[in-house]
């Protein structure tokens, strides 16, 4: 039953992710945690599992986009020098806070970016 969980959690997060630049955090963490724990023992290996399922994703998801035109390469190349300082620094954090308060930050993240999305233009 776990495979299929799995595969479910890969297929919509592949769909949120190709829709909306999401999935990885938004999508497979949190469902990680409800329908595949165990083998996920927490937060930080939902998280690292994500992230490593998440890059091929990524991929096929921005050729797809490229092809269509979507991408605005001057605005990836700026960001990408300190998303990738800021990815590293993100992960070294979550080797500083609990699992539980690194669950909760998280919740709170998804609270403020759901009411943004909702409430403003």
């Amino acid at each position: 039953m776990q495979y299929a969980w799995a595969a479910v959690i890969g297929l919509v997060s592949g769909i949120a992710s190709g829709m909306f630049g999401v999935g990885g955090g938004i999508v497979m963490v949190p469902a990680m945690m409800y329908l595949l724990s165990p083998p996920i023992r927490d937060i930080k290996q939902a998280v690292g599992t994500s992230l490593l399922v998440i890059i091929p994703t990524a991929m096929v998801g921005a050729a797809k986009h490229w092809s269509q035109g979507n991408v605005e390469w001057r605005t990836a190349l700026a960001l990408f020098p300190l998303a990738l300082v800021g990815g590293y620094f993100g992960a070294w954090l979550t080797t500083r806070l609990p699992a539980e308060d690194l669950k909760r930050l998280f919740g709170g993240f998804l609270i403020l970016v759901g009411l943004r999305l909702i409430l403003f233009r």
